[in-house]
């Protein structure tokens, strides 16, 4: 875990969260790449919303939340919402390219 420095103020405190923001914002960029190119590689709805596949991921980090001194709880209600807009996002990509296969009259 990173260390965590010791505040002063609520400001310098709302600092160090919006550097943290930043870094998320990026990471999740990152994530949703590697999603767009998993959609590519699914036949059909079902391997897009992937149900076992979830629950392995949530299992993970539950695991590295405890690794890391974080709220299991509040980890998994994250990955959870953020896994949902993946699959919605991969969904509609899924339902693009199945549109753009189909053979025009």
């Amino acid at each position: 875990m990173h260390s965590v420095i010791s505040c002063t103020s609520l400001d310098q405190i709302r600092s160090q969260i919006d550097q943290i923001d930043s870094q998320l914002v990026a990471l999740i960029a990152q994530r949703g790449a590697y999603v767009q190119q998993a959609a590519a590689f699914k036949r059909n709805l079902q391997e897009v919303a992937a149900p076992q596949r979830v629950e392995q991921v949530i299992a993970k980090v539950k695991q590295l939340a405890h690794l890391h001194q974080a709220d299991p709880q509040v980890i998994e209600a994250i990955w959870r919402a953020m896994i949902s807009a993946f699959i919605h996002a991969e969904q509609q990509l899924f339902a693009a390219a199945q549109a753009s296969a189909l053979p025009t009259p």
